[in-house]
């Protein structure tokens, strides 16, 4: 068995405040998202969950068996009790019903924010987050590529375990996705304005556009194209969160540029060429 103890620097003597410090301190030295050891974090985690909870450092500070036996057994007569109270239906069962109806695990509920790039390519997130025993517990979490805005994710089995004997409570972690300067978000399809010159509208013009993964794409402007026309490149918006293999649009909305400085000498040119 790990030395949990040496793991942490810590003593038996050592308060449950020591203990969360050197937990503390630990962690943020070895946590991944700052170039430490993943291994490591994970080792500091299952000491800090012994020896931070004052229930689970007991019993691994004496690992003794627990029960009748450490008394020396059942006192006389007792199996005949026991035996029949199990054979009228263990009065035992609704007590042990009721009290964990009574201590209930908390769910919680949490909340982070993404960037509309985090949102395409999806994000790993190992996060703190303090339990209502006191205890901090380490979360890692997969954001799926593709997620809305409001989308709320639920991680079973991983959060509030004040009562032992109980199953632990869920987090929810409701995601939000900061507006983007450029796009603008319908379903899996991505919206941003293109705007083009009068003279490029009416001629047309190649233009090349950054899309939202870095990628470059050669748009094709055809001679005529009108104000507020819509134009799509299907596979070049947000990936499904349920199937990424599939992608929206990108929809580029054409903002034609009208000139309002034009010299009576380009005026006199237009009319001429267009009346």
């Amino acid at each position: 068995m790990a030395d949990y103890y040496q793991i942490l620097g810590v003593n038996k003597q050592s308060s449950q405040d020591d203990i969360k410090r050197a937990y503390r301190k630990l962690a943020s030295q070895h946590h991944p998202d700052k170039g430490g050891d993943k291994a490591r974090f994970q080792e500091i985690q299952e000491a800090y969950n012994t020896l931070g909870d004052p229930d689970k450092k007991a019993a691994y500070d004496n690992p003794r068996p627990q029960g009748f036996q450490q008394f020396g057994g059942m006192p006389p007569g007792f199996e005949d009790i026991f035996a029949g109270m199990m054979g009228r239906g263990n009065p035992f069962d609704s007590f042990f019903n009721r009290r964990s109806q009574a201590n209930r695990n908390r769910n919680l509920n949490v909340n982070t924010s993404i960037s509309l790039e985090e949102a395409f390519h999806g994000k790993d997130i190992i996060a703190n987050i303090g339990l209502p025993n006191g205890r901090d517990q380490v979360i890692e979490i997969r954001i799926p590529a593709g997620i809305t805005d409001g989308t709320t994710l639920r991680l079973a089995g991983i959060g509030d375990d004040t009562f032992a004997d109980v199953p632990k409570g869920d987090i929810y972690l409701s995601v939000s996705v900061q507006d983007h300067p450029r796009f603008r978000r319908q379903e899996d399809d991505l919206l941003m304005d293109l705007e083009i010159s009068a003279i490029d509208a009416m001629l047309g013009k190649t233009l090349n556009i950054d899309t939202i993964d870095g990628k470059t794409l050669e748009v094709k402007i055809n001679p005529g194209t009108q104000p507020n026309q819509i134009l799509a490149a299907q596979g070049y918006g947000m990936p499904n969160m349920r199937d990424g293999r599939f992608k929206g649009r990108l929809l580029l909305n054409v903002i034609v540029k009208i000139p309002t400085n034009l010299s009576d000498e380009q005026k006199d040119i237009l009319k001429k060429t267009f009346q």
